[in-house]
């Protein structure tokens, strides 16, 4: 049996026993806080500079198609109180691959106890019953996440047949170094954005990301779950375009949240892309260039960015050129599923 339930209660077959440990299932919008809140104090215990927000988890998770919080989320609480949580959910790729992604957190003090492993074991169980109701030939994969700074979870991983496939790089730089003045290229020219043209700029961004690594292409729901996200600031933006066309972007926003949890004043250069037609012209410079000069005419002395480390367009080299510098690595964990007669146990 995956899971025998009591009352609201879980039980967990191979949960380690700690006494007063229960688990749960997600009860109500209310819950959405609380991961929020175990997510950060799990971050901050790892130096992991990372802010979770009650408004974006209830926008992430409005938009997550197939998902449903009541059997997609787990609680772990001692006596009462959550120490723990993970969260599951598949995407299927563009080549027909199908991911099963799970992320948790554990309280720092709970950690070394099993909570996280039988935490782990739930998630897989999860995402194989979801695999059973999805047709498909493609490869079918578990896939999780860790930075470096966190021993703990890739010791788990690790520990549980998962490899790091995949690395990404969180990168910085202060504006109070000299800003390259970058012409665009001819024909193209940066103008504002009008609401009309939103569902442009984000089928732009989704034909400029086709050639990278683990693309999906993009739903209704990613539309939603973007132009409702608290960093859809598009009076920041730099879009450039050549005529009606647009031809590159940089989606800057600031993180007021995040400036203010960890005392920086950081804006964020995202959403960095050009469209074939416009590559190899220094158009992604100059807009960046350009958010630099916003960025800091708006307050902030830093700006920052995420890029995947093998970035097939060459990423990571354009942004050290312009000052940007690792501050932070992320590893991305997976292992194949198994044969679905052994995925989940009677």
């Amino acid at each position: 049996m995956l899971l025998e339930k009591t009352s609201d209660q879980i039980s967990l077959a191979d949960a380690p026993s700690i006494v007063g440990l229960t688990f749960r299932p997600f009860r109500s919008e209310a819950d959405y806080q609380v991961l929020v809140d175990l997510g950060n104090a799990s971050n901050a215990a790892d130096g992991v500079e990372d802010l979770l927000t009650f408004e974006w988890a209830k926008n992430h998770f409005a938009h997550l198609t197939g998902f449903d919080p009541h059997r997609d989320i787990l609680f772990a609480e001692i006596n009462g109180q959550p120490v723990a949580t993970t969260r599951v959910w598949s995407r299927l790729l563009d080549d027909g691959a199908r991911l099963y992604v799970s992320v948790g957190s554990v309280l720092p003090q709970w950690r070394r106890r099993g909570i996280g492993r039988a935490l782990l074991h739930w998630a897989e169980r999860r995402l194989c019953e979801m695999a059973a109701t999805q047709p498909g030939s493609g490869a079918r994969t578990f896939r999780s996440f860790a930075s470096d700074q966190q021993a703990g979870r890739k010791a788990l991983f690790e520990g549980e047949g998962y490899a790091a496939v995949r690395y990404g790089f969180e990168m910085a730089r202060p504006l109070d170094e000299s800003i390259p003045d970058l012409p665009l290229p001819g024909g193209v020219e940066v103008r504002p954005v009008a609401p009309k043209q939103y569902r442009q700029v984000y089928a732009a961004l989704n034909e400029a990301f086709r050639d990278h690594w683990g693309h999906s292409e993009a739903t209704e729901e990613d539309y939603l779950r973007w132009i409702n996200s608290p960093q859809f600031q598009p009076h920041l933006w730099q879009v450039g375009w050549a005529g009606d066309e647009v031809a590159g972007t940089v989606l800057n926003f600031i993180d007021c949240d995040y400036n203010a949890e960890f005392k920086r004043l950081r804006g964020w250069t995202e959403d960095i892309c050009v469209r074939r037609p416009w590559r190899k012209q220094g158009l992604a410079k100059a807009l960046i260039a350009r958010s630099m000069c916003l960025l800091q005419e708006q307050g902030m002395t830093e700006v920052g960015l995420g890029v995947d480390a093998d970035n097939p367009n060459g990423a990571l080299q354009l942004y050290e050129s312009l000052g940007y510098r690792v501050t932070m690595r992320f590893l991305t964990y997976e292992k194949p599923l198994p044969d679905m007669s052994g995925c989940v146990s009677d």
